[in-house]
């Protein structure tokens, strides 16, 4: 079955390099980005576990927690986080599930039912293990974004998309390209009456678009 936004995402437990998870219970009260990978030792995986490491402080400002999963086992994890430090100068600090049953990626939706590792894989057979879902403290998923083997992905825009979902959860939008600090959207089911009874005056540019600063 597909997860959708708002989905509540699936609970599992599962061993990572780190010990032993239940990932409801890990996520707690925080926000949480659950990030794939369809095999341990690629390049294009391992700069991305490296910018995820650099990222560290910054995850923590916005309350959130980060973990890997891999189709790879626990200790594989951990060997190849010491390329992953060499390559970043920064220290992988966050756990990465060992999902070498493909229990997790096939619960995500990444991989169909009857998936399996054959003999002598390569990263292909599990390339679609390739997805970011970032998911809220209520355990429901508010973004994902697939991408192909060969596309490292960009975590100064799921940092963006971040600050973003994090904004709106006080009940406004935003628009596009939006970042830290610029005008905000008040969505189109609140009437003006009760947007200026909230939000105070607005900037009516259309009728169905109004922006206000972003709420502190």
């Amino acid at each position: 079955m597909s997860l959708r936004i708002n989905d509540t995402v699936p609970n599992f437990s599962a061993e990572t390099d780190q010990g032993p998870i239940n990932f409801h219970e890990w996520i707690g009260d925080s926000w949480a980005i659950l990030f794939s990978h369809p095999k341990d030792f690629t390049p294009v995986c391992t700069t991305e576990f490296g910018v995820v490491g650099q990222l560290s402080e910054e995850w923590k400002k916005r309350g959130t927690k980060v973990i890997g999963v891999s189709v790879d086992n626990a200790e594989d994890h951990r060997k190849w986080k010491f390329d992953i430090e060499k390559v970043a100068g920064a220290k992988p600090d966050f756990p990465i599930i060992a999902d070498d049953g493909l229990a997790v990626s096939k619960a995500f939706d990444m991989l169909p039912a009857e998936a399996y590792l054959p003999d002598g894989r390569t990263p292909a057979d599990s390339a679609t293990v390739r997805s970011v879902f970032i998911i809220g403290p209520d355990k429901q998923l508010k973004l994902s974004m697939t991408y192909p083997m060969t596309v490292g992905r960009n975590f100064a825009e799921v940092l963006r998309a971040l600050d973003a979902l994090q904004m709106s959860s006080k009940g406004v939008a935003t628009p596009a390209n939006w970042e830290v600090g610029q005008d905000v959207i008040i969505p189109p089911s609140v009437n003006d009456e009760d947007a200026k009874a909230k939000f105070g005056e607005f900037d009516a540019v259309l009728p169905y678009l109004r922006k206000i600063k972003a709420p502190a």
